[in-house]
């Protein structure tokens, strides 16, 4: 077994890497905890699946902005320096939640202005700490250490979710928010035991003039621009998450509990997929790897929407045996979409120059995170003529072909090698 299961060779060489990778990790439960209990809050002062959708575009602008800026300050200033300032900003954010939730203001546009602030934060966080992780490890470790990332975050994703959905039914948001402030300690005490992380040399002064440097580069490598259109077809046209409130109350029954464990199955297919990532490392053809793994994302997601089609509506306080079969499809795509980031996450890291990767990475996170952003408000918006069955279904298949046609219009992609990474 010890060729399918992950290498652990990038924390046993890194000593920096393993202590990132348990401070992120033990911080990613809560931070979830926060992403579910967010929406579940919006849904019950609302009863509508189009504000919850809503949420997303509150936090697109901030996270667009945040994104691109954010990799150029990364490329700018010490990287370690610029991902603790950013995580205090969504320590303090958190808190807010946790307050608001404790004095029972019930504001749905309070919610929306909190949401807006921490994904502007993170935006700016998360470049600077991907721009690090080719500095900690060996460039043929990356697979590896990106395997063990999408790992670590569905367990996160597993355990979240799904304490996320029972904890707001047993003892409120307020104590959900709560936990989450008291596990943002850990990422903090990872990012301030680093050592500093400039880039390897600074040839811009942070601005929207180095953005568009930054995507300057990225429109002539069709390579690495493709890892971020195929991920945008995924996460558009195949979104499920601001309608899970509304399965579980009323197809599969529930509520949100049944939110919880949908969640945390498409993140136990993504733990899978990073325990049993040892043979990752020995793919070569990665872009295609990644157009087979988005088109697995949406045949999954189609068949969720086939299984709350047929399920209709049948839900209630209790739930049905749909459960089962919902789950094994967010398993599925849980699956899929991990794998793809892996690939996607190694193609730019290998192929970006040191100069550029945080300005790139900034580009990856707004299309990683405004991707779905976008996507929870197609869905949410397309129940207004469609039903929510329905609307995965189409949005599955649509996303599938897709994702076969623009990989045959950019067939460059699919032969993407990585002993040659050609951006």
């Amino acid at each position: 077994m010890g060729k399918f299961l992950a290498d652990i060779t990038p924390l046993r060489e890194s000593p920096a890497f393993r202590r990132l990778w348990l401070g992120t990790a033990a911080s990613a439960v809560g931070s979830q905890l926060t992403l579910v209990a967010v929406s579940l809050e919006v849904y019950r002062l609302t009863q509508d699946s189009f504000y919850v959708g809503l949420l997303s575009i509150f936090a697109l602008v901030p996270l667009i902005l945040g994104g691109l800026l954010g990799g150029s300050i990364a490329d700018a200033h010490d990287r370690r320096r610029v991902a603790l300032l950013a995580s205090s900003v969504l320590w303090l954010t958190t808190g807010c939640l946790a307050l608001q939730a404790w004095l029972q203001v019930g504001n749905v546009w309070l919610l929306y202005a909190l949401v807006a602030v921490q994904s502007g934060a993170q935006a700016i966080n998360q470049p600077a700490r991907s721009a690090i992780i080719p500095v900690l490890v060996r460039k043929e470790l990356l697979p590896a250490a990106n395997a063990l990332s999408m790992m670590s975050m569905g367990l996160s994703m597993t355990a979240g979710p799904l304490l996320a959905g029972v904890l707001v039914a047993t003892i409120g948001f307020a104590w959900t928010y709560t936990i989450d402030v008291a596990s943002f300690a850990f990422v903090v005490w990872a990012l301030v035991k680093l050592p500093a992380m400039p880039p390897d040399r600074v040839t811009h002064r942070a601005g929207l003039r180095s953005v568009v440097e930054g995507f300057r580069f990225l429109g002539t490598r069709p390579n690495l621009r493709m890892t971020f259109v195929i991920d945008l077809i995924a996460m558009i046209l195949a979104q499920p998450r601001a309608l899970l409130p509304a399965i579980g109350a009323l197809m599969i029954g529930g509520g949100e509990a049944t939110v919880g464990i949908l969640l945390a199955a498409t993140a136990v297919g993504a733990f899978l997929a990073g325990l049993f990532s040892g043979p990752l490392g020995g793919v070569r053809a990665q872009g295609t790897a990644v157009v087979w793994s988005v088109m697995g994302w949406g045949a999954s997601v189609a068949g969720l929407g086939l299984v709350v089609v047929l399920a209709g509506r049948s839900g209630g306080a209790g739930v049905t045996a749909w459960l089962i079969p919902a789950a094994l499809c967010c398993a599925l795509a849980g699956i899929a979409d991990s794998v793809s980031a892996v690939f996607r996450t190694t193609i730019l890291q290998s192929a970006a120059p040191d100069h550029l990767r945080g300005r790139l990475q900034g580009v990856f996170v707004v299309v990683v995170a405004g991707g779905p952003r976008v996507g929870d408000l197609l869905a949410g918006g397309a129940t207004k003529l469609l039903s929510e069955g329905w609307v995965l279904l189409a949005g599955g298949v649509l996303c599938a072909v897709a994702a076969w046609l623009v990989a045959r219009w950019q067939s460059g992609f699919l032969r993407y090698d990585a002993r040659n990474p050609v951006p």
